[in-house]
C-alpha cells in the first residue's frame, strides 16, 4: 500500500515547478491556485474511478500507455512553453491564457498520473491514490507559488520550470516504459 501512494507523491513533483511557473506570473493569485486545486482534485478522483473500465479496454499492457503518455505529455508541455513564448504579442491578454491553460494541463495531467498509478497496482488501488495525488499537487504548488514570491525566487527564468516540468513527467514515462520492459 505504501507504493502507490509514494508513487502518487513521487509523480506529483511536477506541480513544485508549475506552481513557481504560476508564482512568476503576476497576475496570478492564490485563489487561482486553489481553484485549479479545486479542479485537479475532481479529475483524480474521475481518473481513479474510470481507470479500471479503461484497463480492461486496453488489449495490450495499460504500463506502455503510460508510458509513452508521460512522454508526450513532458514534451508537449515542453514544446508549447517555447512556442507560446515566440507567438506572444500581447503580454497581459497572453498571461490571463496562461494561467488558464496552465490549471488546466495540470489537472489533467493529474488526472493521467493517477489512472497510470492506478493502471500498475490495480486490483490493489485504493481512494489513497487519488487523494495523495491531488494533495501533493496541492503542497507542491503552493510551496513554490509563495517561495517563487521570495526576492531570491524572482531570478529563476520562467522557461527553466517548464521545461524542468516537462522533464519529470519524460522521467516518470520513461520509468514506466523501463519497468515494462524490466529493466
Amino acid at each position: 500500500m505504501i507504493l502507490p501512494i509514494l508513487s502518487g507523491l513521487i509523480v506529483s513533483v511536477d506541480a513544485f515547478f508549475i506552481g513557481l511557473s504560476l508564482g512568476l506570473q503576476e497576475r496570478c493569485k492564490f485563489i487561482h491556485l486553489v481553484t485549479i486545486n479545486a479542479f485537479l482534485f475532481g479529475l483524480c478522483m474521475l481518473g481513479f474511478f474510470i481507470a479500471e473500465s479503461i484497463y480492461e479496454l486496453i488489449p495490450f499492457d495499460a504500463d506502455l500507455v503510460v508510458g509513452f503518455a508521460f512522454i508526450a505529455l513532458g514534451s508537449w508541455y515542453i514544446i508549447n512553453h517555447f512556442v507560446s513564448q515566440r507567438l506572444k504579442k500581447q503580454a497581459d491578454k497572453q498571461e490571463s491564457r496562461t494561467i488558464v491553460f496552465a490549471g488546466l494541463i495540470m489537472s489533467v495531467e493529474a488526472m493521467l498520473i493517477t489512472m497510470g498509478i492506478t493502471f500498475v497496482f490495480l486490483p490493489e488501488s485504493t481512494i489513497l491514490i487519488p487523494a495523495t495525488v491531488a494533495l501533493a499537487h496541492f503542497g507542491y504548488s503552493v510551496i513554490s507559488f509563495y517561495l517563487v514570491r521570495t526576492k531570491y525566487m524572482k531570478q529563476l527564468p520562467d522557461a527553466a520550470s517548464h521545461v524542468i516540468s516537462g522533464l519529470g513527467l519524460i522521467v516518470y514515462g520513461l520509468l514506466a516504459l523501463f519497468v515494462d520492459f524490466g529493466m
